[in-house]
């Protein structure tokens, strides 16, 4: 059942993101990629990141981790709901920063790197 849940989480996540990107966003390969030069921004100190990327690593380390706040076994339905709203908040943020990543890129590279002439 948990796995259902995650399933349908990840799934409709994916839909919105397809959908995005055929609206004219970004599509789901351009919000993959821009992944590591998202992480690899944040940790030069370039992109302003850093915090919503250690919340997205600490929910992935909460999903992927055997040890659950609430345990499926005794809670069944409620301990897989903390897990189905981990994943679906993961997902959205994942496209949401994605997007507002390629967007400050977009600015980024319309600016020419100089100093100010006064």
């Amino acid at each position: 059942m948990g796995k259902t849940l995650k399933r349908t989480a990840a799934f409709s996540a994916l839909a919105r993101a397809l959908a995005a990107g055929s609206r004219g966003g970004p599509s789901l390969g351009a919000r993959l990629g821009a992944l590591p030069r998202m992480i690899r921004a944040t940790t030069r100190g370039e992109y302003d990141g850093g915090l919503r990327l250690a919340l997205m690593t600490a929910a992935t380390a909460y999903i992927v981790s055997p040890i659950d706040l609430l345990p499926e076994i005794p809670l069944a339905i409620f301990g897989l709901a903390d897990d189905a709203v981990m994943v679906t908040w993961l997902a959205g943020s994942v496209l949401a920063e994605t997007e507002r990543f390629l967007e400050w890129e977009a600015r980024r590279s319309s600016v020419i790197p100089g100093h100010v002439a006064s």
